[in-house]
This record gives structure tokens, sequence and C-alpha cells, in this order.
């Protein structure tokens, strides 16, 4: 499911534009990526980025002309290195028959590049499984397409981690409701566990909760400790009782906890979690319990304890949805989001001294 709730549509028609705010605390850049005007449909929704070895950029979205048409693809661009421009978009995962959606990159340790996404086989996400391709040469060639699922109702949107022991952990969800405008109250957040020597994948989880939770993001905190954000379960109607969801695992993510609200509001819309370089912890949010902004990150500097810090990256009158959040080498965050009724691809960049001291968030042209 990737979420329904209206905003203005944003209408500016420059496929590359961007404005920085600078301020003796670091510094926020917000490019206007992809729009309606790029032809591979009106919807494109969500999007997820992985920084390549060769230091190249590599988006990936869900495109068609909604989110429930039939001729849709996962689409595939690429910023090279030093530049400030992207390719145009290319279908990397079609199927003739069947919507696809739902684009997750990662390019792994080894060099393998992977490409999780969803197949919808009936008339809503409940009846999805996942598939997947890799590339050998950097995102530029992919595989024949595998199945990594077959239960009906399996989802894939966040990036894996890599473990401790140097498993990966994909989190995937297992939704239910079998209606556009519902999360089922059984609906759960999953994992799987893939180990690169043996080139085997084994399930674990899931996460409960009593209204239903799904699209876990996740970090290791430790050798065994393992922290999951969710996002909520439920419809769309405006509460004051949407919270992230939040789970906990002791065993190196092989079992969880039941899902507990957090302190954080939830709008029934996706989140993403990350595990800095410096140790502090990002969590990337809509803050808000009705609507998809503004679009906020939080720090943590003690180990999801407290959440002193919190800051907007985009604000006002839009929906801003789906964040994916990455470390490039360089130490800079990149995070890609969706807005305009999920019809922009956005891509914003700051250092986490933007996010300690920073100015406000980016508006653009």
């Amino acid at each position: 499911m990737t979420g329904r709730p209206a905003a203005a549509v944003f209408c500016a028609i420059v496929l590359f534009t961007s404005q920085a705010r600078f301020s003796a605390g670091g510094e926020l850049v917000v490019e206007r990526v992809f729009g309606p005007e790029v032809p591979t449909g009106r919807y494109k929704h969500p999007a997820c980025m992985t920084e390549l070895s060769n230091g190249d950029l590599y988006l990936v979205y869900y495109g068609g002309e909604g989110e429930y048409a039939v001729d849709t693809a996962v689409y595939g661009s690429r910023r090279p290195k030093g530049s400030s421009r992207w390719s145009s978009p290319k279908p990397i995962a079609h199927d003739p028959f069947r919507s696809v959606g739902n684009g997750v990159v990662w390019q792994a340790p080894d060099g393998l590049v992977w490409l999780f996404y969803v197949v919808r086989y009936g008339e809503t996400w409940s009846t999805s499984r996942i598939q997947f391709k890799v590339s050998r040469d950097g995102a530029e060639t992919w595989s024949d397409a595998s199945v990594l699922s077959m239960n009906e109702g399996d989802m894939v949107r966040g990036r894996p981690i890599v473990l401790a022991d140097g498993d990966y952990l994909l989190p995937v969800y297992h939704e239910t409701g079998n209606d556009p405008e519902l999360v089922g109250p059984d609906s759960t957040s999953l994992f799987l566990r893939f180990n690169p020597a043996r080139r085997t994948w084994t399930r674990s989880g899931p996460i409960r909760s009593p209204r239903g939770n799904i699209q876990p993001a996740v970090v290791q905190l430790d050798d065994g400790r393992l922290v999951a954000y969710c996002r909520r379960g439920g419809d769309y109607d405006p509460k004051t009782i949407g919270h992230i969801v939040r789970s906990e695992s002791h065993d190196g993510g092989k079992t969880w906890s039941e899902g507990k609200d957090s302190a954080f509001p939830n709008p029934n819309a996706a989140v993403d979690f990350l595990k800095l370089s410096s140790g502090r912890l990002l969590l990337v949010f809509n803050d808000s319990m009705t609507s998809r902004t503004p679009l906020t990150v939080a720090l943590s500097s003690d180990q999801d304890h407290t959440w002193p810090i919190r800051r907007n990256v985009r604000e006002g009158e839009d929906d801003f949805g789906y964040p994916t959040v990455l470390q490039a080498r360089d130490g800079r965050i990149h995070l890609v989001y969706t807005s305009g009724r999920r019809s922009i691809v956005n891509h914003a960049v700051f250092d986490e001294d933007w996010v300690l001291h920073g100015a406000g968030p980016g508006d653009r042209k």
C-alpha cells in the first residue's frame, strides 16, 4: 500500500531546480528531480536511492498512470559522481499482466546491486508478492526476475542493513485488509535474512501490534539488539491515536517484541530510520497524526532513549511522503521523497551538523 492522502498539487514544470539554505550549522539542499512532465506516467511513488561503489547515485521509483494502474514499471535513473544531472528514467522491472511497485535498490558490501519490488496479483496491495533482480555491473544491466516470497500480501519497502555477523536483514511486511483505504489490524512487519555465504533466505519476526503495523525501518544498536520503527495500520481518517509503532529484538533480529506506540505521531505514512557513522540515530517521519506534512528528521545521541532534536526538511501545504535516507561515504545524508500527490520525486542533501544547528526547511521556487 502506497498511501492516498490528498494535498495541493505542486505545479512547477522545471525538471532540475534546487535551492540551498546555508548557516553556520551546516546546509540543506533540496532538488526537484522528476515531475509529471517526465514521460513515465504521472504517478511517481515511492522513490528509493543507493550510493554505488563508484560514487554514482542510483534512484528508482514506481511509475505509471496511477497507483492501481496495470501498465506500470519500476524505473531507474543514475546521477554520475561529480554530476548534477540525472539520466532519463528507464524501466528496469515490468510485468506485462500485473502492476509492479515499491522498488527498493541497495548495493551490498560485495558489490552486488539488489532491486526488490512487489507484484500485485489482484485489485489491492494485499494480493502482492515480492520479487527481485540483481546487477553485477553497477546497475547498468539487470538479471531476470526471481521470486523472493509467494505469500499473498507480502511486500517490501525499506532498504536492507548489514548485521554484525555479516548477514543482510531486509525489512518486509505482510499487509491484510484487501481494501485500498485500509491496512488490516492483523498486518505485521517481518524480516527476511540473507546469508551471503550460503546464499539462503530465512524469515523472522513478526512484529504484532493491536492496530497492525507495516513497513518497518530497522537499525542494529549492538551485536544482539535491534530497534524497528513501523508505520501504523488502520485507515486515513483523522486520528489522535496514530503513532509510529516501535519494537525491539534482543537476538539479532530473529524474534521481536510486541509493537508499542512510540512518542512520534504517524498519519498512516512511511518512515525511515538510519544509524549514522557518528553512532547517532536518525529518524525521518511526518510530524503529524493527520497529514504528510511536515517532513521531519529527529536525532538521538543516546541509543534511542531520547530524541531532543527535530528539524523540518519540508513543510507547508503539500504532501511529503515515503522518505528513504542514506549516508554517503563523504558523510552527507541523502533523502528522497515524493510530493505533489505522489507525482514529484525530490532529493534533499544535508549533513549531521545541519540537523543539530541548521536553518529552516529547504523551500524551492
